[in-house]
């Protein structure tokens, strides 16, 4: 199959190629994004790759069905950036990646948090100008801290564990519970006892209608 790829940077081609040896797909790399102006680049192709930055909306995707494209193949799990309805009136299935590791998202959300925390982007800044000064570093043990993980799914039990190895108290809020979050000792609650009680607020959940504006004005103004 041959399959124009948008939005290729070099870690892009180095892991597709790699991937590709035993498929034997002839892929063509662009490191524009796809939009309506770059549709043509993927002519004589099968099949696009894109990203979430780049444009399928009904427009595209009627100019990419025009070029014989069958398939759009997202690097990515998100999607929000296609439009469902249009790949299907034009015969564009759409496929994307299921599932990142849960631990690099948690692990990386609390490398996060610590350099926030220990203010780690500063005193790096500050030690190549051979300033070890610590006036505004302080941060705070995160030992005894209440910490609170809205969306307790893989994700979301993952960082909760790893808070609870550096001795936090873990609330969670969910829609549903999960068995597997509470096994681990930690309790849920609503967002109201979050408000009042936790030090770290970390989100977890997908952003949809129900999710948006979650952290709005009301609950910044009960924080702890």
């Amino acid at each position: 199959m041959k399959v124009a790829v948008f939005s290729a940077r070099s870690y892009d081609r180095e892991f597709l190629d790699a991937a590709n040896k035993s498929a034997g797909h002839r892929l063509n790399y662009f490191d524009v994004r796809l939009e309506a102006e770059t549709v043509p680049l993927a002519a004589g192709s099968e099949a696009v790759c894109v990203l979430t930055n780049d444009t399928a909306n009904a427009v595209v995707l009627k100019a990419l069905a025009a070029c014989e494209i069958r398939l759009m193949a997202l690097r990515g799990t998100g999607f929000n950036n296609v439009d469902l309805e249009a790949a299907a009136q034009y015969g564009i299935k759409v496929v994307r990646v299921i599932t990142y590791s849960p631990y690099s998202v948690a692990e990386h959300a609390v490398a996060l948090l610590q350099t926030l925390n220990r203010k780690i982007h500063r005193a790096y800044n500050r030690t190549r100008d051979s300033n070890f000064t610590i006036d505004g570093l302080m941060g705070f043990d995160l030992h005894g801290k209440t910490v609170a993980v809205v969306g307790t799914g893989k994700i979301g039990r993952v960082f909760a564990r790893i808070m609870l190895g550096f001795g936090c108290e873990v609330l969670g809020h969910d829609i549903t519970h999960s068995h597997d979050f509470e096994a681990l000792g930690a309790r849920y609650a609503d967002l109201g006892e979050i408000g009042a009680k936790a030090d770290i607020i970390s989100l977890h959940c997908p952003l949809t209608p129900e999710t948006q504006h979650l952290v709005n004005a009301e609950m910044l103004a009960h924080l702890k």
